[in-house]
């Protein structure tokens, strides 16, 4: 495809979401933004989730991964299913009977004004690097295939901070009004096109190596790539203990206890509702990821075959564009990154101007509903520059690591604190000293760095995704300390 049929996709494709933003943006008013006014449907937010969970990082990094790390990730997919359990049996009910808008309110009136300013902060924190991860690896794919190709004011290739800019700004503009309210909506169309892309590659890639429909499951299991469990090591980081728990645990931190994915569940009509959108999303969510990998081992015996030097995160842009493999191929995959990437940054931007201007500003509190709105635009146009600094600065930071295992790592750190504040407010009844509750956050990560780092180098013990675990029990354990 040439550079220009590409951007008149991405300019169609955004088209559709503007048309979608127009017929759902009746009001505009911070009901609709921040909560849908309570009334979405739950397998439209069970759909749409499915997209926001995968985004752009796994459309790309998790196919890329399967060289280096085989099925390994599924161990943490299988443990993502315990986590969803305890998001719908424990953390949903909780939020539903507080009838929250931000979860973090939760802190609020369990422990008091500091522990939830720090829970809110941490949330920012991790959901503006999360979403920048996300947002830059898609970047960098366009960059590479796209904008370095076209003329631009007289110079070759279009700037790397214009390519995020104009990302960023193209989901402000249909954000902008009614918030979670369009995202809803806009989020179950891209969840569909990522998964046709999905679908339409595999067909592809299979069908050029000589695998028929139904010989596929049969060549999945008997190539040495496709190894889920890993028992034998209880050092390394793939370790099926390790995993598994982390996923469980991951999910319980970046979905239950993350108000971005908190949100939509929130606009379902009741918790029952909302527990129905969990159950299937689970299941569908289990199902799609082991459609990725196989992709992904697919896609490297065919860059084997056919002497293709990619791998990791462009190895699924460089066969999908650059093979030969023929334009439906290529145009559904632009067409699943792109959706991949905005069904993951849209609802990040609302939600990071949500608790920010709930959970930092009082915005319900302090101000009257006028004041609210003008406000909150405000801040939607500031966290959608902090975005862009971030990503553009990423440009600079990040190495060659696939980006999931960076974004999985990062994770640890930041929703740790989280993890170990819910812990002890759900499972104990004890009360804390209030104000030193922000030490006790901020110093347990940086402990669990050093407990890390110490381990692998004098017993060569990986932690792996498994310092989320860590980083939670110190940050419980320091709240012990600070018992009143």
């Amino acid at each position: 495809m040439q550079p220009i049929h590409i951007i008149y996709l991405i300019a169609g494709y955004f088209g559709l979401l503007i048309l979608i933003s127009y017929f759902t943006n009746k009001g505009g008013s911070n009901a609709d933004f921040f909560k849908a006014g309570k009334r979405s449907p739950w397998y439209l937010v069970a759909f749409g989730m499915i997209g926001a969970s995968l985004s752009g990082v796994t459309f790309i990094s998790v196919p890329g991964w399967v060289e280096a790390s085989k099925f390994s990730y599924f161990q943490v997919v299988l443990g993502y299913t315990v986590g969803y359990a305890v998001i719908g049996t424990v953390l949903l009910p909780l939020y539903y009977r507080m009838n929250l808008t931000s979860i973090y309110s939760y802190l609020d009136e369990r422990f008091g004004n500091y522990s939830y300013k720090t829970g809110a902060s941490f949330f920012l924190l991790s959901r503006v690097v999360g979403a920048s991860f996300r947002l830059y690896l898609v970047a960098i794919v366009l960059e590479e295939f796209v904008f370095n190709k076209i003329n631009f004011f007289g110079n070759q290739g279009v700037p790397f901070w214009v390519t995020v800019t104009v990302t960023i700004v193209l989901i402000w503009l249909y954000t902008f009004k009614s918030g979670i309210k369009t995202i809803v909506w806009t989020d179950t169309l891209q969840t569909l096109f990522m998964l046709v892309a999905v679908g339409i590659a595999i067909h592809f890639v299979s069908e050029d190596l000589g695998i028929a429909g139904s010989e596929i499951f049969g060549y999945l299991a008997e190539s040495d790539m496709s190894q889920i469990f890993f028992f034998e090591d209880w050092k390394s980081g793939q370790n099926f203990f390790k995993q598994f728990i982390s996923g469980a645990f991951i999910a319980i931190v970046m979905t239950g206890l993350d108000q971005d994915m908190m949100q939509k569940n929130l606009t379902c009509r009741n918790l029952k509702d909302a527990q129905k959108n969990m159950f299937w999303f689970t299941i569908v969510l289990t199902f799609v990821n082991l459609i990725f990998l196989a992709l992904g081992l697919l896609l490297t015996v065919f860059a084997e075959q056919n002497n293709i030097a990619a791998s990791g995160d462009l190895l699924f842009p460089t066969v999908a564009l650059e093979s030969g493999l023929g334009v439906v191929i290529a145009a559904s995959f632009l067409l699943g990154l792109i959706a991949a990437a905005y069904s993951s940054a849209d609802s990040a931007l609302t939600a990071l101007t949500t608790s920010f201007s709930i959970d930092i500003l009082d915005l319900e509190k302090k101000y009257d509903p006028e004041q609210q709105v003008r406000i909150r635009k405000r801040i939607h146009i500031l966290t959608s520059l902090v975005l862009i600094l971030v990503i553009v600065a990423f440009k600079y930071l990040i190495a060659d690591e696939s980006v999931i295992a960076k974004l999985f790592t990062f994770a640890g750190y930041t929703y740790g604190p989280l993890l170990g504040l819910y812990a002890y407010g759900l499972f104990t009844d004890w009360k804390v000293k209030d104000k030193l509750v922000p030490l006790v956050a901020i110093c347990s990560p940086f402990l669990g760095y050093l407990i890390s780092y110490l381990s692998e180098l004098w017993f060569n013990f990986e932690f792996g995704f498994f310092i989320l675990i860590l980083n939670g029990a110190l940050t419980f354990f320091g709240l012990i300390l600070l018992r009143r």
